[in-house]
């Protein structure tokens, strides 16, 4: 059965910590549950969304907050991928001794 993994992408304008009054920052929640600024990768929401669909992710929703309007805009991309397959379990060696010969 095939499984899915999730992932999140949120574009976020907020203020800048320098005098330049505005930023946009990128950060990338993986499905391991850590939180990456992904920002120096690229100043687009498309130059992001083009690096994780080279990384096999797939834009399945877009989302944004209305309630954050002009200067502090939010956007939620959703992406998902098949999940890797999980290992078949190691079998384990059953008693006896071996011999060498030879």
């Amino acid at each position: 059965m095939l499984k899915w993994e999730y992932a999140l992408l949120v574009r976020r304008r907020q203020a800048a910590t320098t005098d330049l009054g505005w930023e946009v920052v990128f950060v990338w929640y993986g499905p391991d549950g850590s939180m990456v600024d992904v920002t120096p990768y690229g100043d687009t929401s498309l130059a992001h969304l083009n690096r994780a669909g080279d990384q096999g992710w797939e834009l399945v929703a877009m989302s944004e907050d209305p309630s954050l309007e002009g200067l502090s805009e939010l956007h939620r991309y959703h992406l998902k991928r098949p999940k890797p397959a999980d290992p078949p379990p190691r079998q384990r060696m059953r008693g006896g001794r071996r011999t060498i010969s030879g």
